[in-house]
């Protein structure tokens, strides 16, 4: 005789096949649709290839989103006090006759699924988890919302799914929570995408799932807006971007462009560091006036009239004309490079008509005339040197290599800031740099040749074509149901005309603007990174995720308003109350030591209280390097035993200068040989990591052993918070000396026992 959870499973199965069944006629129609469309390859007219490149990019779309809900498509189910009953799962899906089989996550009557208590259960009278692998059902966990629910044939577990998700070992690549989504999380999921949200929670309270789960909720609710415009995800390095990137396609969303603020200008790269006094020196709002004073010194005024000759004939560029110009070209409004055209065009006409006035010619009648100006060096040169052209990072490489053009454009800097700031031409951006760029393109506008010019008109005009004939094509077939438009095909189909085309152009253009923004780690930015996405989403539509107590600093006085700028003069801040992640004691533990040394933090409940969470291992200095192989090792059995082989993730957190050295310990260590070994910290499916604080942001691992906390206190309390709170089990802290707040205060709080020497 079948147990009642035996039978649950096998109900729950048939029910998973049909979803299945459904899921795969979907896909069958959509691959039929597309191969339909591509068997009239070579047969169209330039209108008709339009017409199949789009129709063939909206179905391969919902081919690459169907086939990335492939596992756990079903999530659970809610019964009603009425005896019906709704399935949950990532996407909606209908039956053959067309009725709703599963009801997208989003939907707003999945909500209950995600709010529904027993304090206020509505009318749910029970909720289930279903736990699966691929197409087959592993588990039932069932909540009993209601006193008088008949309960003899339900298996009652409580959070049960929540805590197996929790206790699972870490793979190095985050899972999507949508099946154990809290209610506090669910609120902030579902929240207006109107103005600045800021979600401020502690370490492992799901902030960032939480806005990665947003970012899918506002792409379901708003699709044909972002699917025009897309959403920007700021991640704080690539580690982290690799560590989150496969959320969103499992709950089969795309038109998201991750990025980090290092690579946020197309074209710029990254190649140099600097100490936090620089960065923070440049990322102060007063560079918003030395960038506007620096584009204005390449408008240089003609201080004496200029000789030209051409075609024969000797006339003056006169200091009055330039003047003229260059007012004409300001009131344009348009940045510089752009202005400059009003500019040119102004002087080519000026210098042609004195020269038809030598020739005793009428203008109107030889125009030549305007040819020989154009194509002559001596004029090209006399009408350049005075608005001249110029990309942001040159103009920036010159206020850096030339001290005296600095002072005249930055009377703000002192000297010994502007010592810090000089450098050579060739010596490559900082992170910091970025947001300075960004504000003199903005400033100086699209910096592009002649022929550039020429083809960027080209291609507007092409893409003003192609959106046209869609759209006739649209209302010509009656297709779309209101979701899909001429534009929206026009904008998949333009450039690469496969899918992801919207986030890839999106990614390539400085100047696109986002229908939404969600900036993770966000208390790390300055004023001016702050302002650079401002300009990429001008209607402040934000989701900003953070830890005011994981700023390096510690928590700054005035919170959220002062760090955000002009974004913080509206925000909505909701509070995530509850760490899922981190062991009681580590979080305990975390807090009284940062406290200790004078940073308190925020209270956060911890969910889970696990024993033997946290211990210390004392040694010299001379062996702060060498005892970490053996100690390692240790740790990786353990996660072995616990995992199965090669099972769960760990990093050892440390100070900078120790990374390199650290590494090379553990590489030469025979034992390690079966082991992942990552000392870039770069690869996120490695199973050890070699991380300083800063690269181990919003990261999460298994078990941390981490490396002289002393240190990392000096380098900012915020980035010992930080290094603390990484584990989800285990935390091993190896010092020599000294420990932040006391040794004993330490002592009094492990709970295992040391790890010996090898």
């Amino acid at each position: 005789m079948q147990s009642p959870r035996e039978r649950a499973i096998a109900h729950e199965q048939a029910y998973v096949d049909r979803a299945y069944d459904a899921l795969d006629r979907q896909r069958e129609s959509y691959t039929e649709r597309l191969n339909a469309v591509r068997r009239q390859a070579g047969q169209e007219n330039p209108g008709e290839l339009t017409e199949r490149d789009s129709f063939a990019t909206h179905y391969e779309d919902n081919l690459i989103r169907l086939r990335n809900v492939e596992n756990r498509l079903v999530l659970g189910r809610l019964d009603f006090a009425d005896h019906t009953a709704e399935h949950i799962g990532r996407i909606g899906l209908k039956d053959a006759n067309g009725d709703i089989l599963l009801l997208d996550w989003r939907a707003p009557q999945a909500e209950p699924f995600y709010q529904a208590t027993a304090a206020h259960p509505g009318k749910v009278v029970r909720r289930r988890h279903i736990q699966t692998r691929f197409r087959q059902v592993t588990g039932v966990e069932d909540e009993l919302l209601t006193a008088s629910s008949d309960v003899s044939d339900l298996n009652l577990t409580g959070e049960g799914a929540l805590m197996a998700a929790l206790n699972q070992a870490r793979d190095g690549k985050m899972t999507d929570i949508v099946a154990t989504i809290q209610s506090e999380q669910d609120k902030v999921i579902r929240s207006s995408s109107r103005g600045v949200l800021v979600v401020q929670g502690g370490p492992g309270t799901g902030k960032t799932a939480v806005a990665l789960h947003r970012a899918a909720y506002l792409l379901y609710t708003q699709r044909e807006r972002l699917s025009r415009t897309g959403v920007l995800i700021v991640g704080p390095s690539p580690v982290f971007l690799r560590y989150i990137d496969q959320v969103l396609p499992s709950l089969g969303e795309s038109d998201v462009v991750s990025t980090t603020m290092a690579d946020l200008v197309p074209g710029v790269t990254v190649s140099r560091t600097e100490s936090d006094a620089v960065a923070s020196l440049k990322g102060k709002l007063m560079w918003k006036d030395i960038a506007r004073r620096a584009v204005k010194t390449l408008e240089r005024p003609l201080r004496e009239p200029v000789p030209l000759t051409i075609d024969g004939v000797t006339i003056s560029l006169l200091p009055n004309d330039v003047a003229e110009a260059q007012r004409r070209a300001r009131r344009t409004g348009l940045p510089h490079n752009e202005a400059r055209e009003t500019y040119a065009r102004f002087l080519v006409d000026v210098v042609a008509h004195r020269i038809a006035e030598s020739k005793n010619v009428a203008f109107e009648d030889a125009g030549w005339i305007l040819s020989d100006v154009v194509s002559s060096v001596d004029a090209r040169r006399a009408i350049n040197l005075h608005w001249l052209p110029s990309a942001a990072t040159d103009l920036l490489k010159r206020l850096y290599a030339r001290p005296a053009l600095l002072k005249e454009v930055a009377p703000e800097l002192t000297a010994h800031e502007r010592a810090l700031l000089e450098r050579d031409k060739s010596s490559g951006f900082s992170i910091a740099d970025i947001a300075i760029i960004d504000e003199i393109a903005e400033r100086l506008g699209p910096f592009m040749s002649p022929e550039e010019r020429a083809r960027a008109a080209a291609k507007k005009a092409e893409a003003a074509e192609v959106s046209r004939y869609a759209q006739e094509t649209i209302s010509r077939l009656g297709v779309g149901g209101g979701i899909v438009n001429g534009s929206m095909l026009a904008d998949r189909v333009s450039e690469s005309g496969t899918a992801g085309a919207l986030a890839e152009r999106a990614a390539t253009d400085r100047g696109w603007t986002y229908g939404h923004v969600i900036v993770d780690e966000a208390q790390e930015l300055s004023p001016m990174q702050w302002e650079m996405l401002i300009r990429r989403c001008p209607t402040r539509s934000f989701t900003i995720v953070g830890d005011l107590d994981q700023y390096p600093g510690g928590s700054p006085e005035g919170g959220w308003r002062t760090l955000l700028g002009r974004l913080g003069e509206d925000l909505h801040e909701e509070v995530l109350s509850v760490s899922y992640r981190t062991p009681k004691t580590i979080l305990e533990t975390a807090g009284k030591v940062l406290s200790a040394i004078g940073s308190p933090v925020r209270s956060v409940r911890a969910a889970r209280e696990l024993s033997h969470s946290l211990s210390l291992h004392h040694t010299d200095s001379e062996n702060l390097v060498n005892d970490l192989p053996a100690i390692v090792a240790s740790l990786c059995e353990r996660m072995d035993a616990l995992y199965g082989e090669g099972g769960g993730t760990l990093a050892v957190i440390a100070p900078d200068a120790a990374l390199g050295s650290i590494a090379d310990a553990l590489s030469a260590l025979p034992r390690l040989a079966r082991w992942t070994l990552d000392p870039s910290g770069t690869d996120v499916v490695s199973r050890i990591h070699v991380v300083s604080p800063r690269a181990a942001k919003g990261l999460e691992y298994d078990d941390v052993v981490l490396v002289d906390p002393l240190e990392i206190a000096r380098s900012g309390p915020g980035n010992l918070y930080v290094a603390m709170t990484r584990p989800t089990r285990h935390l091993t802290v190896v010092f020599a000396d000294e420990l932040p707040g006391g040794i004993a205060m330490w002592e009094s709080l492990a709970e295992m026992e040391p790890i010996p020497h090898s």
